[in-house]
């Protein structure tokens, strides 16, 4: 790379850096895969299944042992974090912490692999969320593509949720599914665990990964309070999960309080972990405060 090449244009730390002659270099580089299969830890087992053959999305399906050939469990449509830009379901730290909730939880997980930004401009990877959901729906009848969901998936509680970006895309997946519902798909729940969005430090970045943003609060996806559609979000209660040392505590605190104001009080539920910054479960799974975030989605889903 000559030094002209190599002049840094775009500069995101800890995220990436976009160099003149369009090579991007994030700073942490992503994990390799783990293999999908049997857990023997948990018992938990795991497959990758094609949602999209057109875009060539994929997804990890996590289900627990069924001892009942007949037996209907929960669906919880999970979307990971990463700024947008890094972050897969079928990485170490996606596999240890989705196997402990289906083991805790007793539900199935569809853990969405969409489409990564900048390579692929935002909204596709909420594109590629909502195309998940309608391909899940399309097990309604026993009869879609993958037999997992067909045997075992109740789709009449149905979960979404997330992490990080990875809980923004479920929220605007669960807005988006109250204004095209996905036949045969009912939505319970949303778990929205440290929420991104936005906020001063990432508002260019965010800027920059889309093709349609201002980076601003009038965009509905980094302000759900201007979404003229976020009344019509159809699932019953929301669990909001911040941490008191995370610079997106505040913004995680406003959707709450956007939520009840907007829906009343008790349809939507905080839970702050004091101490901890943002996403830590997933970086210390054995640390107890983890333990009890955990627990605490392992109730929502539950009690919902």
């Amino acid at each position: 790379m000559d030094s002209n090449n190599s002049e840094i244009i775009h500069d995101f730390p800890p995220f990436f850096k976009v160099f003149k002659d369009g090579n991007i270099e994030r700073y942490m580089p992503l994990h390799g895969p783990v293999p999908a299969g049997l857990d023997p830890t948990t018992g938990v087992q795991s497959k990758d299944v094609v949602v999209s053959p057109e875009t060539e999305v994929k997804a990890r399906i996590f289900i627990p042992k069924i001892n009942d050939g007949g037996q209907k469990l929960p669906l919880f449509v999970h979307y990971h974090g990463g700024g947008f830009c890094m972050g897969s379901p079928f990485g170490e730290i996606g596999k240890n912490f989705l196997s402990s909730l289906v083991l805790k939880a007793n539900v199935i997980v569809v853990s969405v692999d969409y489409r990564l930004a900048p390579e692929h401009r935002l909204p596709i990877a909420y594109d590629d969320s909502s195309a998940a959901l309608h391909w899940i729906a399309s097990h309604s009848n026993g009869e879609g593509p993958e037999a997992w969901l067909n045997e075992h998936a109740d789709l009449n509680r149905v979960f979404l949720g997330g992490e990080s970006a990875g809980a923004n895309i479920a929220h605007y997946a669960a807005v988006q599914a109250g204004v095209n519902a996905p036949v045969g798909l009912n939505i319970v729940g949303l778990v929205m665990v440290h929420p991104f969005f936005g906020g001063k430090e990432c508002d260019k970045m965010y800027q920059f990964l889309s093709s349609t943003s201002s980076g601003c609060d009038d965009d509905p996806k980094l302000n759900p309070a201007a979404d003229p559609d976020l009344e019509k979000m159809p699932c019953g209660k929301v669990l909001v999960c911040v941490a008191e040392k995370d610079w997106l505590r505040d913004r995680g605190v406003s959707y709450y309080e956007t939520l009840e104001k907007l829906k009343g009080e008790g349809f939507a539920e905080l839970f702050e972990t004091e101490g901890e910054d943002h996403c830590f479960f997933l970086f210390n799974s054995e640390a107890d405060k983890a333990g009890l975030l955990l627990q605490k989605v392992v109730d929502f889903f539950n009690l919902s």
